[in-house]
């Protein structure tokens, strides 16, 4: 019998303010033109209520690059759905904050690049550091809970510590500290993201003392990056087994980088219920179960719960999105992982930013090149 999804991921939009080095985002971006409209959205969360789910996820790109984000948030609450915005903060203030609690708002989670000012700004490519201070206090003055999340990689990595007691500062229900995790740009540019070991060993020693002293205070969740684990993660909890992803254009995936994966058409919430896409739909069942699974995942005693890893890094990887993850320390393909970590443990010598001239690694600027490129395009598609 298929469980019913949990919660639904509602990428409302792929506009964003920001240029983020580490964004796992399509590399082919929704126009604005295919969004889906107001009422469409209203729908979906009515049918993911019947479905069973619990949550709805606002996230994007950006959601408050949605002028209809308040009329959203209502109708996720009417439908009787866990509210919770994704969000980098840009283009939030008082009295939308003010209306979008009003509307139902239960959880508002906000990034941030850095506790460093110039080195935040220069991540995410736009200056908006300040203005993510500010708002976290007004958002403590709001009967919403609060999470700040942190992504962390090579460049920042170093001053961890700072970091954390720049979050407590803010007064957080939760503080989540991510490695990045390598899809869509983040993988273009994971020679210059992807820590060294010696990095990641004291980052987990400096997040276990903070998890310790802040126990019962600000909860920390962490997430490594898998390339230096021995098994891989559960992508997703199982493809098609408790999320699933509503891009900008309505298209209903398994996780955000499904669309990679060549041979798979995924079904439009215009065309088909989300019960029928759930539980018929051939890109749903693709990958869920286990008879898909190739050795040594058909046999191994871990398959029910890491479900051979994820579909989009093996494909990514490997050029197969039937192989084992090669994340796994015991897949054929393990030597690609092994390779990038031999490449990112032979210099030690971490680059930092600078504000006046950065010297970053070159992957860093090709990447922060392009992403000026596409900046006319993620705020104004055609």
């Amino acid at each position: 019998m298929i469980p019913n999804p949990l919660a639904l991921i509602a990428e409302i939009t792929h506009r964003c303010p920001l240029h983020c080095v580490y964004c796992s985002n399509p590399l082919e971006l929704a126009a604005v033109a295919s969004e889906l409209s107001t009422n469409d959205w209203l729908n979906v969360f009515q049918q993911a209520a019947k479905l069973g789910m619990l949550h709805a996820h606002f996230t994007g790109g950006e959601p408050l690059a949605r002028p209809d984000l308040t009329e959203l948030i209502a109708g996720a609450r009417t439908a009787g759905l866990y509210t919770n915005l994704i969000t980098s903060g840009i283009g939030l203030a008082e009295p939308r904050l003010q209306a979008l609690v009003a509307a139902g708002l239960d959880h508002i989670q906000l990034s941030f690049q850095d506790s460093q000012e110039h080195a935040a700004n220069w991540i995410a490519g736009a200056r908006a550091h300040a203005h993510k201070i500010e708002l976290s206090q007004i958002i403590r003055r709001h009967k919403i809970a609060f999470t700040v999340n942190l992504v962390v990689h090579r460049q920042n990595l170093d001053h961890l510590q700072e970091m954390i007691a720049f979050i407590e500062q803010l007064n957080p229900d939760r503080m989540e500290i991510a490695h990045t995790q390598y899809y869509g740009w983040a993988l273009k540019n994971r020679a210059a993201l992807l820590p060294t070991r010696e990095q990641l060993e004291k980052a987990v020693e400096i997040v276990d003392a903070a998890q310790n002293r802040l126990a019962g205070r600000i909860r920390i969740d962490s997430v490594v990056p898998d390339y230096y684990a021995r098994y891989p993660k559960a992508c997703m909890g199982g493809w098609g087994k408790q999320l699933l992803l509503i891009n900008p254009a309505g298209k209903v995936l398994p996780c955000h980088a499904a669309e990679v994966i060549p041979g798979l058409e995924f079904e439009n919430v215009r065309d088909h219920t989300l019960e029928w896409i759930w539980r018929e739909s051939s890109s749903f069942r693709r990958f869920r179960g286990e008879e898909w699974m190739p050795e040594p995942c058909r046999s191994c005693d871990r398959r029910a719960e890491d479900f051979g890893g994820c579909r989009c890094q093996a494909l990514l990887l490997t050029g197969d999105a039937t192989a084992t993850d090669p994340a796994c320390s015991l897949a054929p393909a393990h030597h690609l992982v092994e390779a990038a970590l031999l490449e990112a443990n032979s210099n030690s010598n971490v680059p930092q930013p600078n504000v006046s001239q950065p010297t970053p690694a070159s992957s860093f600027v090709q990447l922060q090149q392009k992403t000026a490129e596409l900046w006319s395009y993620r705020t104004n598609p055609e």
